[in-house]
């Protein structure tokens, strides 16, 4: 009696199933670990001017406005770009501290009315220590 190999007429196969699975995975990963800086969405192109930089002592408040004139005031993005919601965002930010240094970053491009918005609403705050960001002049 003859007894007959089925296994050699089988076609071998991948599974691609669990290949998937591991790069779906990380592919999520990159997705998510990549949105973590913040601050790289912003291109900010600041002004130029002459000056040297001087040393804080205390951690300053940062003020942004970006090129379309939206507010970001230290991670919180201001939604409404109003003055109402430009200082309900600061006060909550601050809190009571009013001597607190304010560093206004504006891009070079920023309507000139949203930058006099925020200096607007840090002056009815009582904000009275506001520095503007500038960068320094290129050499010619």
């Amino acid at each position: 009696m003859r007894i007959r190999d089925d296994r050699s007429q089988e076609e071998p196969e991948i599974n691609l199933v669990p290949l998937i699975d591991v790069i779906l995975v990380l592919i999520i990963f990159f997705v998510i670990t990549t949105t973590f800086d913040a601050r790289s969405m912003l291109q900010l192109q600041l002004p130029s001017a002459a000056g040297e930089p001087v040393a804080a002592q205390v951690k300053a408040l940062s003020v942004l406005v970006n090129a379309d004139g939206r507010y970001f005031v230290d991670e919180h993005e201001v939604i409404r770009p109003d003055i109402d919601a430009l200082k309900q965002i600061l006060q909550q930010v601050a809190g009571s501290d009013r001597s607190r240094p304010v560093l206004l970053r504006a891009d070079a491009r920023t309507p000139h009315q949203a930058v006099v918005t925020a200096l607007d609403a840090l002056g009815q705050l009582g904000f009275r220590r506001i520095n503007i960001a500038t960068a320094p002049e290129a050499q010619k």
